[in-house]
């Protein structure tokens, strides 16, 4: 399990590579959930996401040998935005693997920082190509599956502790889980009165279906939010949400697409529908701890086009 004292070495590595991001209380949130909302900005972190603070965290660890050889992950969008931008900052030469229906935006973003780009036709056959070049003698920077990264991770959760001295619940996206694992790692530390609950999209449900299995399973991938569609959850990350998490909520793309607009129209941010998830899960967090809860969001990312959101509307009658 991944300790405070992992999360705060992790924090003092990365400190001047990547952006604390402002926690803020949102009126218009809290208006609109009907309980008061803070909200922690990572879609304003370089690279767009909270990416950067585990593939920093990990570049950083990296020996001089690893350095040389490079370094290869695996990505719908935001882990190899992420890996691509700093690695070029660290003078690190990074391969990513993507599956074709990873939004056009993020694979040119990638291509623009100046990382080798692998295109694959789905999430599993990703994760097959990149163990064989980790095979090779690339060193793999895994999204959710290594302690450095889900340690990066968690500095999320220590910044959250530490500007929001009032939250009882927060609410945290789930793809592999690497986010939730490193921020209720910290929360439990620092703030063991807070409730920590996670969300997922339907057809992106490798957590849920884990909890429900007992364990790690690969799962069926259809939803359009991509940056969550991992094919399956690591022991690592399962063990802390198993652990750690009150319970993880899963909500229909729709209703994540209708998240993004509302954050939109009611906080004034440009967030993607992983971030958008958020919103709906926190209604049924208030339905079930009642009164007195006062809301923690951890706005993931901003990555999307207005393209995407417009055709996203559209299809799910939203206009």
């Amino acid at each position: 399990m991944i300790g405070i004292s992992d999360i705060e070495a992790a924090a003092r590595l990365i400190t001047g590579h990547v952006v604390r991001t402002p926690t803020v209380a949102s009126p218009g949130l809290s208006e609109l959930l009907g309980a008061p909302v803070t909200a922690k900005l990572e879609l304003l972190q370089r690279t767009g996401s909270f990416k950067a603070r585990g593939a920093t965290a990990k570049l950083l660890s990296l020996s001089e040998a690893e350095r040389a050889a490079g370094v290869v992950a695996v990505s719908g969008g935001n882990h190899g935005i992420a890996l691509a931008v700093m690695a070029a900052a660290l003078h690190v030469k990074a391969t990513v693997v993507m599956p074709r229906t990873a939004p056009a935006r993020s694979i040119g973003l990638v291509e623009a920082a100046g990382a080798s780009v692998r295109l694959t036709d789905g999430m599993g056959s990703a994760f097959e190509l990149v163990t064989r070049l980790r095979d090779e003698g690339l060193t793999l920077v895994h999204p959710f599956d290594d302690p450095v990264v889900i340690a990066g991770q968690g500095t999320v959760g220590l910044e959250f502790a530490e500007d929001a001295e009032d939250i009882t619940d927060v609410i945290v996206s789930i793809g592999g889980g690497g986010l939730i694992a490193g921020v209720a790692a910290a929360l439990r530390a620092r703030r063991p009165d807070v409730r920590v609950w996670g969300v997922e999209t339907e057809g992106a449900q490798a957590m849920s279906e884990a909890l429900g299995a007992g364990g790690p399973l690969p799962v069926a991938v259809s939803s359009i939010v991509t940056t969550l569609s991992a094919p399956s959850v690591s022991q690592l990350t399962y063990d802390h949400v198993s652990a750690l998490v009150e319970e993880v909520l899963v909500v229909p793309d729709r209703e994540a697409v209708r998240g993004s607009l509302e954050f939109a129209e009611h906080a004034k941010v440009w967030t993607e529908p992983a971030a958008g998830c958020l919103l709906p899960a926190a209604r049924r967090v208030l339905e079930r701890v009642g009164d007195g809860a006062r809301i923690g969001l951890v706005v993931c990312g901003g990555n999307v086009t207005h393209r995407e959101i417009t055709e996203w509307t559209e299809r799910f009658g939203l206009g």
